[in-house]
């Protein structure tokens, strides 16, 4: 077991592009070519991704999630794309996406059905993976919708693992498993750990800044059970989508919900978090501003810190919290958050002692900001204090 997942992958967490938050279960593509889930969609947002920096910014994978399927099985038992959408199959749009020096992302359930209705990888987990690593799919998102019992949930996740690497294909695998355990069970990140690159463990990440603040505090509540399991080869994913952001740890940024402070705290937290960054966005319409943001190379550097520590909570006081990220070099990323919802910005004040258990400026240190703005705030002794204006439901990011 403690092999399982021996594939070599997910040394930093993934970084790509989903089609779930955005786009959903749109199959309609008459009425509404645009928005349907059909392979025009990914081959676009693929040309994009190589044209216009984010495949050059860490963004590689492009993500079909639930509803790229034909209601049915084939006459082989294999999966196969809706016809209509997929009219080339998802081997030839593999190829494509490869030729853009990118990977190609698909999705499954561990269940007879998916969370929309379409054939799930119940007792079809060897030949699915199988399926999979043919038509060349570097990343495999799956679900835990219609499963049956606990044991048989655990026991998919386990099996298409275990499937996938016989295939001796790279695919990262992107699990679901905590999440439907939760309700019922404490999960054992051991050994999904063992199983899976990277596991959500909340609700689906929506457009709106009420869904990520539900992200954040419940990651802080649960801090002691989930920061020290990730690490390099497996990551918590809060859930992908940034709608400026994305999917799987959706970043949401780019969309209609966040404003730009909202934007601002989702990417500052997801990189302090360690979190999977997939983006669930038009990247055909989006605004400078949230295109910097997304592509901020200052910010992706500390989500994809090569030491693997994921940051935490230190302090909560009112409205402020405080949260640091160990990093390569002696280095912390330190993140200022302002969770008051209304009124003008707010001053922060803490001491440098707080920080990385009191080493993180001793003797000295040097600070920058690197969210809303980057700008060099100079040299700071150990016994110095730091005063933080953030804006409502704004964060300040600084690297120590």
């Amino acid at each position: 077991a403690a092999l399982a997942l021996d594939n070599g992958l997910a040394r930093t967490p993934p970084m790509g592009w989903l089609h779930w938050e955005r786009f959903l279960c749109g199959t309609d593509c008459a009425t509404d070519p645009r928005r349907c889930v059909s392979e025009r969609l990914f081959v676009e947002m693929a040309d994009v991704m190589a044209a216009e920096g984010w495949r050059d910014a860490g963004y590689e994978f492009v993500c079909i999630d639930d509803c790229w399927m034909a209601p049915t099985r084939d006459e082989h038992g294999r999966l196969q794309a809706d016809p209509k959408r997929f009219p080339s199959g998802i081997h030839k749009l593999a190829n494509y996406v490869h030729s853009k020096g990118l990977k190609l992302g698909i999705y499954s359930d561990v269940g007879n059905k998916t969370c929309a209705g379409f054939p799930g990888s119940y007792n079809h987990y060897e030949l699915d993976a199988q399926t999979f690593a043919s038509w060349g799919v570097d990343l495999l998102k799956f679900d835990g919708c219609n499963s049956g019992t606990l044991e048989l949930l655990a026991e998919g996740y386990r099996r298409m693992s275990l499937a996938l690497n016989k295939t001796g294909r790279s695919i990262v695998y992107s699990c679901e498993w905590p999440f439907y355990l939760r309700p019922v069970q404490q999960p054992n990140y051991t050994e999904i750990k063992q199983y899976c690159n990277h596991w959500r463990n909340f609700f689906d990440v929506y457009d709106s800044w009420s869904s990520i603040k539900s992200i954040l505090d419940w990651t802080a509540l649960h801090q002691d059970s989930i920061v020290k399991i990730a690490g390099p080869g497996g990551w918590n994913d809060p859930d992908m989508a940034m709608g400026i952001f994305v999917f799987l740890s959706q970043l949401v940024i780019g969309n209609f919900g966040l404003s730009w402070d909202q934007a601002v705290t989702q990417m500052a937290m997801w990189a302090i978090m360690a979190a999977p960054l997939f983006m669930s966005n038009d990247l055909r319409h989006i605004s400078p501003e949230a295109k910097w943001l997304l592509q901020n190379k200052e910010v992706i550097a500390i989500n994809q810190d090569p030491l693997g520590k994921q940051g935490y909570q230190i302090t909560k006081d009112k409205n402020f919290e405080l949260w640091e990220r160990p990093l390569s070099g002696r280095a912390y990323a330190v993140a200022v958050l302002n969770q008051q919802e209304i009124g003008g910005p707010q001053n922060f004040t803490l001491s440098l002692t707080f920080l990385g258990n009191g080493l993180a400026c001793n003797p000295v240190c040097s600070i920058r900001q690197v969210l809303p703005a980057s700008r060099d705030w100079g040299v700071y002794s150990w016994v110095s204090s730091l005063s933080v204006e953030v804006n409502p439901t704004g964060t300040v990011l600084l690297k120590v």
